[in-house]
């Protein structure tokens, strides 16, 4: 859950936040953890009642039907898929620091292509293998960001913190705009729910698993942004602030080790998407919202390969479409219907089943209100194309219910 959360998120959006809100911009994450703590609550609660693949399409099926359901799921794979598409875009642009052709469209295109060809063939080769290579690049990406962090707090003690070149008053709309691009960098655990059928103890594992990642994932984020907008005179002028600042307080070598481990995340990052997300095409295919060939699962491998191999497609695709942070913030404002339709579902399986055993959320009902009128406020700031690439998206899944609403399967439970 920790490897797809922290992704290419924390390696490029420190520049953007610090661009809107300078010096203050460390309060952002406390801001925007206290909203997506709202909604990783709820996650909990109702992802604790399912052991089905599925995640929130799964639960937005059983609390809202078929419909809604079908939105939640192209709207969660818009989501992935622009996420993962802005890994592949900042892992050009950082092996840039050492190729520069990296950056140029063809290359940029082939990079791409050869990312997912390694990582496509090892989750082919199951589950259990793509889950160990996500741990281990969590570990190895983790371990440089608290170096930077460390060093970089040092540095601060013994140096004074640098002027901004921009010293602009932030402004109630720069805090949401840096809100609703840290949905980005928060958002992702709910791709960790999707293969719980390969789960455990979902009941146990999911409350657990939440909160430990939300904690860690905030304690990072922040030390990172306050060694980046101390070190760093004009942070949102760099594509790559992590390095520059490294190289501030570390020189030319902690730049390249800085890089080096950023590569290392992002292709972290992108294995988990391998693993999370043709785990969603798989279950809408079992529950008969898509072709039976979704769920075709491999003789040899018991792997979805259908829904991994067309994944990876259509994420070479995005990736070779757009930049980081157009990918960025299409993918968070897809995310905010998805987040609030759960927070909503956490009420309706509250009537439906009350004596279900799962985690209860204490004041259950109220967080889900208040996460509900979060995304609703977040929401009205997206742009009009962010809005029309969302609702062409809600057309297709709308198209996609037409197509399957009088086919009849089992029906998922809780």
């Amino acid at each position: 859950m920790i490897n797809s959360v922290i992704g290419s998120g924390i390696f490029g959006l420190p520049a953007i936040v610090a661009a809107d809100l300078g010096r203050e911009s460390p309060f952002a994450y406390l801001v925007a953890a206290a909203g997506i703590g709202i909604i990783m609550a709820c996650f909990a609660e109702v992802a604790s009642q399912f052991r089905q693949a599925g995640g929130p399409y799964l639960y937005t099926r059983v609390a809202f039907g078929r419909l809604l359901s079908l939105e939640v799921a192209w709207l969660h794979w818009l989501s992935r898929l622009t996420g993962g598409a802005a890994a592949i875009n900042l892992f050009a642009t950082y092996l840039g620091y050492f190729w520069a052709p990296a950056q140029q469209p063809l290359e940029r295109a082939l990079l791409a292509a050869a990312i997912l060809l390694v990582l496509t063939g090892v989750n082919l080769l199951g589950v259990k293998i793509g889950a160990h290579l996500s741990s281990a690049f969590t570990i190895a990406k983790i371990a440089p960001l608290l170096i930077f962090a460390a060093a970089g707090l040092l540095y601060g003690l013994a140096h004074p913190a640098v002027s901004l070149v921009n010293q602009h008053v932030a402004t109630a709309a720069d805090w949401f705009d840096a809100s609703l691009v840290l949905i980005f960098a928060y958002g992702g655990f709910e791709g960790a729910l999707v293969p719980m059928s390969e789960a455990r103890d979902p009941h146990r594992d999911v409350p657990f698993a939440m909160a430990v990642s939300f904690l860690s994932v905030t304690l990072i984020y922040i030390l990172v942004q306050i060694v980046v907008v101390r070190v760093l005179p004009d942070p949102g002028q760099t594509d790559r602030p992590l390095a520059v600042a490294a190289q501030a307080f570390l020189g030319p070598a902690g730049a390249a080790f800085i890089a080096v481990s950023a590569l290392l995340a992002l292709f972290g990052y992108l294995s988990a998407q391998l693993v999370h997300v043709p785990r969603m095409t798989f279950a809408l295919a079992e529950q008969g919202d898509l072709p039976p060939v979704f769920a075709a699962v491999h003789n040899r491998f018991r792997t979805p390969h259908v829904s991994i191999l067309v994944f990876a497609t259509l994420l070479w695709v995005i990736a070779t479409m757009g930049n980081f942070r157009w990918n960025v913030v299409l993918s968070s404002a897809s995310r905010l219907i998805t987040y609030g339709l759960v927070c909503g579902a956490l009420l309706v399986l509250r009537r439906k089943g009350p004596g279900v055993a799962s985690y209860r959320l204490p004041l259950g009902p109220i967080f889900a209100v208040i996460g509900i009128a979060l995304m609703i406020m977040l929401f009205a700031r997206t742009t009009l194309e962010e809005l029309a690439w969302i609702l062409a998206t809600a057309a297709i899944a709308f198209l996609n219910w037409l197509a399957t609403r009088r086919r009849v399967v089992g029906g998922a439970t809780t």
